[in-house]
Order: C-alpha cells, then structure tokens, then sequence
C-alpha cells in the first residue's frame, strides 16, 4: 500500500463517524450529485450485481438500495471504521456483500451489472486512475454501466481557482465549525485530481461507449460511460 493510501485510509478512519452528517455541508450540490446518476441507472432486471468502488459509508448504495431492493450490492473500502458505519447502516439488509480492501488491488470473483464510486477515484494518481478504469470495464457485463460520481481538476489555474473559491465560501457558510472546516481543508491535501477531458478520453480508452459528463457543478461530474 502507498503513502498516499495509507494516509487517505488513517484519514477517513478518523473522519467515519461524522462522514455522513457532513455531507450536505461539504458537498454544494448534494442532491443533484447523488439524485442525478441514480435516476438514470437502468438494469434489465429488478435484481442487478452492483459494484460500488470505495464505499465509504454505503451513502451512495443505499441510494440505489432505493431504487433497486432486490439488487445484490458488493461494498470495497480501504477503512475499517467506515465499512464499520457501512455495516450499521445495512444491519438488517443480507443482500450486502462487504470487501476490506485496496479496490486497485483486489481480485474480484464475479462480475457485476453496474459499477459505481463516489468521491474517492480522484485520490488516485493519474496512472492508477486509467489502470482502474480498465479494471472496472473488464469488471461489467455486456449492457453493464460505470457511473463516477467525483471532483476533477479544473482545466486551466484560473478555473481551478474558480471552483476552490466557491467551495471555501460555502462550507464556510455551511454551519460547519471551524475545526471540522480545518478537517475538511487538511483531506484536501491528499486528492490528486484530473481534469474532466483526460478522464473521458482514459473511460474511451477502456472501451466504454456513450461516455459523457451527465452532471456538472463546479468541479463536483458525474461521469458515465456503458459495456456493449
């Protein structure tokens, strides 16, 4: 494991408790963000495989949970402490498959219907993105779909700016204290964001078909991509 993953690991084993309580808060667009891709994610049946890549939580899960009761989902997460609030969050649920795990690393037994991540493929390098990404494809079953709902880098300094100016003033506006705003700041330094367009070309490059950024706010995308 990398100094960089070990760090994101120790980091959100700290943060796990308050994860999901924050997430308003530091996530702008929160509903859009998670609303979006849920609402175009289609299987042809009422009992898809899906996949969610670092899990975290199980925040975004239980929002296909929602949708799909009688899905199988597989969590993969680095953190002991928020598959821990993965596993108290879906106490009652047997479909529930749990992996503790490096996703770059692990071999996984089976392939699955849909593939989804939620804010955690942008601590990868570039290079672990793209290899990731051809992972997931060789992961999902023909018709499968690939949706990543992360940050990515803005394309010029200025834009970046842009997008780190508004997002310091509304958490700060957030009613977040000013401890979990130094939290907040200081995970920061372990993201290792790309920009939008490189990350399209790396899905095309995978082999994934219909790619495209179906939701955008400031640097927050959901990006999709689909197995035919």
């Amino acid at each position: 494991m990398t100094t960089t993953k070990k760090e994101v690991k120790e980091t959100f084993n700290k943060n796990a408790a308050q994860y999901d309580r924050q997430r308003k808060k530091l996530i702008p667009c929160f509903d859009d963000f998670y609303s979006v891709p849920v609402s175009i994610i289609e299987a042809k049946t009422e009992a898809p495989s899906v996949l969610d890549i670092g899990s975290g939580t199980g925040l975004f899960s239980s929002f296909i949970r929602e949708k799909y009761p009688q899905a199988t989902i597989t969590l993969i997460d680095l953190s002991e402490k928020m598959m821990d609030a993965a596993r108290t969050r879906f106490a009652d649920d047997f479909k529930i498959n749990y992996i503790l795990a490096d996703y770059t690393e692990h071999e996984f037994g089976s392939t699955f219907d849909i593939v989804i991540s939620s804010l955690s493929i942008h601590h990868l390098s570039d290079e672990e993105k793209r290899n990731l990404y051809h992972k997931i494809f060789s992961l999902l079953n023909t018709d499968g779909i690939f949706i990543n709902a992360d940050q990515v880098l803005g394309h010029t300094p200025f834009i970046e700016s842009l997008y780190k100016n508004d997002w310091k003033q509304k958490i700060e506006s957030s009613g977040l204290t000013g401890e979990e705003l130094q939290a907040a700041y200081e995970r920061t330094k372990l993201d290792q964001m790309a920009p939008l367009e490189d990350q399209i070309q790396w899905l095309k490059e995978s082999g994934f078909q219909d790619v495209d950024c179906l939701y955008k706010y400031f640097n927050f995308v959901v990006l999709f991509g689909r197995k035919i």
